[in-house]
């Protein structure tokens, strides 16, 4: 659908339509950022092009330079091991445009080495298909405020969005990015909790994922803190304490503690990998 794409401006080009990129495509789409139209995304697999193309009314391509070229912002959803020699290719097309990576382990000083664009790192997740995202920003060291400010809005159209430093976002792929891997773990729990004491699986499923979803809600509604939130549970000798009391024992706030750790450790290891401390 390449020749397509000069039917008008191309406002937003994504280099790779996979799981991540692909959920903020669904997202923009969805908040009606821009026009389905105004988005190109050059993703190898032919299948996945196809879906992004059939289901949303976007454009797409197998050339990453015909993305380069044609988009205003590009926004980088490819391996970490395969983005710097990405960038060495279309480098080129890409002086002085807005580039934003989506991509773990990979330092901002590193992308600025290859092409003259003003390179930014966004870390976000999933949920970015259906506006409920947690994306955290950080700048690079040619990032205007004006940059940030379009950065800020695009993330902002699908979902929450903080700025941080650089430095920080390893914490953040940890708790953000790979969050939701968690979240669904501790609903799954719930559910095979409910299901061992009598509930069907659908029915202790459906309660398990409605309980998170209204108490997310809740907390981010009233800004409570989750202990205060806790304490409108928690009756001292009931259910709720009981079940807490054992959660405890089993050091289950502990694993999800280490959770993060173990996997911001391992955002700080690629990095290391690729050469990019």
């Amino acid at each position: 659908m390449d020749s397509q794409t000069s039917a008008g401006a191309i406002r937003l080009g994504f280099i790779g339509g996979g799981k991540l990129a692909g959920s903020v495509i669904r997202g923009l789409v969805r908040a009606r950022y821009c026009e389905p139209s105004a988005i190109l995304v050059s993703e190898p697999n032919e299948a996945t092009r196809r879906t992004l193309e059939e289901e949303l009314g976007i454009f797409g391509t197998a050339e990453n330079a015909t993305v380069a070229k044609k988009a205003e912002i590009i926004l980088i959803g490819v391996k970490p091991g395969v983005l710097l020699p990405m960038l060495s290719e279309i480098a080129p097309h890409l002086e002085r445009k807005l580039v934003i990576s989506l991509a773990a382990g990979v330092r901002i000083h590193s992308m600025e080495k290859v092409a003259a664009a003003h390179f930014m790192r966004a870390m976000t997740n999933t949920p970015a298909a259906i506006c409920r995202a947690a994306t955290a920003l950080a700048r690079g060291g040619r990032t205007t405020s004006s940059e940030l400010s379009i950065a800020s809005e695009l993330f902002g159209a699908i979902g929450a969005v903080v700025e941080v430093t650089e430095d920080q976002i390893d914490a953040v792929t940890a708790l953000a990015g790979s969050g939701p891997a968690f979240v669904y773990t501790v609903i799954e729990a719930l559910a095979r909790g409910g299901e061992k004491m009598g509930l069907a699986w659908d029915v202790a499923l459906t309660l398990a994922t409605q309980t998170a979803l209204g108490a997310a809600q809740l907390a981010t509604e009233t800004k409570l803190s989750p202990e205060e939130l806790r304490k409108m549970v928690v009756t001292p000798g009931g259910t709720t304490a009981a079940g807490l009391a054992e959660m405890e024992k089993l050091r289950t706030s502990d694993g999800l503690i280490v959770a993060v750790q173990a996997a911001a450790k391992r955002g700080r290891e690629m990095s290391e990998e690729f050469g990019q401390t």
